[in-house]
């Protein structure tokens, strides 16, 4: 199937749903919330989560542990599934203004960073990570693949 949607009010990541088919392997549609934060709660979900007292630009929330790489069957995660029977991976939050400020720093559109900040968050979702150099590497070959199926480069 590979499909995945995305919900939430304050986005139309569509075209990024889209371009994340074919990325993964499932028998059901996947589905994650993005939500805009602001700094005072990004900060505060980043400090009672990750006991890091800080602004970051997004935080991913997985609700499925080591899948990456692997066949996601609706089957064994019945529990995680929403009342549309998709396979609920996690939820996002993206800070706006730090969005803001790190497209005038990259010297990019604010809709180019917050379509990477959802790509990054989603493969977060997917199980990818950055930790190690080799993580690092995949995940960010992910993130341009996917941008680059709908038209958003550097």
């Amino acid at each position: 199937m590979n499909d995945l949607v995305i919900y939430g009010e304050d986005f139309d990541f569509s075209r990024l749903a889209q371009a994340f088919a074919g990325e993964f392997e499932s028998d059901c549609t996947l589905a994650a919330e993005i939500v805009a934060a602001d700094e005072g709660e990004i900060r505060r979900l980043n400090n009672e989560l990750r006991s890091t007292d800080a602004v970051t630009d997004v935080l991913s929330f997985p609700s499925l542990d080591c899948v990456c790489g692997k066949k996601l069957l609706k089957a064994e995660h019945l529990a995680d599934c929403d009342e549309n029977g998709n396979l609920v991976i996690g939820c996002i939050a993206i800070c706006i203004e730090r969005a803001k400020e790190q497209a005038a720093e990259y010297g990019h559109s604010l809709e180019r960073e917050l379509h990477y900040l959802a790509a990054h968050g989603i493969c977060h979702l997917l199980g990818y990570d950055h930790m190690t150099e080799e993580d690092k590497r995949v995940m960010r070959a992910k993130e341009e693949k996917v941008l680059s199926k709908i038209g958003i480069t550097r």
